[in-house]
């Protein structure tokens, strides 16, 4: 069989290429005699695609690696971060207690420059007020020349009496103790009456009688009738009033925090001062105001 001469066969392949050398030859001589800028403009547009994309595929990298050595930096910032919040957190849980004594003993210490009496400082050291006739136990006894019947109060109000005292140590009857008994009057009426506790945080007033007019909210200070306190040291606030035959019961909510209670003043044996409770009693929205942060 004849192959043909411009076929797809070795002598066609040849005589294609030989023809595709002399047709490149003679481009080359005709572009030649012009501008040599022709050739750098072809080569320009040639490399073009490849260049924009090498500059992409390098651009792309360079992104990437930076965003790893972002991610990276950000990482052990937050490691950072997450420590020293939680050293913060500790250093904070540890001075919590601290920072609550301080202030404590800043508003012991305003207590003491209002009322001019020789007052003692002492520590609650247990408290077991919710027990059967229970009470509290502070870090001071006939170490201090304490003695029974002393009175115990805080920046808040009063929080009882001493009940017993050993050599280092005292228990403290508070108000709301069942045995407990007080000498108070009414803010507003003056009528005196005596407080017996009757639960955590409660107490009522007896011997009022029924033709008196008692409020809801009123304030109830001590009258110094019983010799362990002075008169006008607040208690509480009236929170309920239930007519008898010919007296009152008169609940009230003492003002006192019994359960949070840390460091306590001692009144001296049968203070002999007369404190003024105010021309208008506070009330438990206005106290509570009062002791806002400023």
């Amino acid at each position: 069989m004849r192959q043909r001469p411009w076929g797809w066969n070795p002598t066609g392949r040849r005589r294609w290429a030989i023809t595709a050398l002399l047709l490149g030859h003679l481009a080359w001589i005709l572009m030649g005699r012009g501008d040599s800028n022709r050739w750098q403009w072809l080569l320009g547009v040639l490399s073009t695609p490849a260049q924009v994309v090498s500059e992409k595929w390098i651009s792309w990298r360079q992104e990437g690696a930076e965003k790893v050595q972002n991610l990276a930096r950000a990482e052990a910032e937050l490691r950072q971060l997450r420590f020293q919040v939680d050293s913060l957190q500790k250093e904070a849980a540890q001075n919590a207690s601290k920072v609550q004594e301080a202030e404590e003993a800043g508003k012991l210490l305003g207590l003491k420059q209002q009322l001019p009496l020789e007052l003692k400082t002492a520590r609650i050291i247990a408290n077991v007020r919710k027990a059967p006739f229970g009470g509290m136990v502070i870090d001071r006894g006939k170490d201090l020349n304490l003695v029974p019947d002393q009175g115990i109060i805080c920046p808040e109000g009063v929080v009882g009496r001493i009940w017993a005292v050993a050599s280092h140590q005292a228990s403290v009857l508070p108000l709301d103790a069942y045995n407990a008994s007080t000498a108070v009057m009414l803010g507003r009426s003056r009528a005196t009456g005596v407080l017996q506790g009757v639960g955590p945080g409660r107490a009522e007033i007896r011997y009022i009688g029924s033709q008196e007019m008692v409020q809801i909210n009123e304030a109830v200070f001590t009258s110094g009738l019983d010799g362990v306190f002075p008169r006008g040291l607040l208690v509480g606030y009236v929170t309920a009033v239930h007519p008898q035959d010919v007296e009152l019961r008169v609940e009230v909510t003492l003002v006192a925090p019994l359960d949070r209670l840390d460091l306590v003043l001692i009144l001296p044996p049968r203070p002999e001062i007369q404190l003024q409770p105010p021309s208008t009693p506070p009330t438990p929205a206005s106290k509570a105001q009062s002791q806002e942060p400023k």
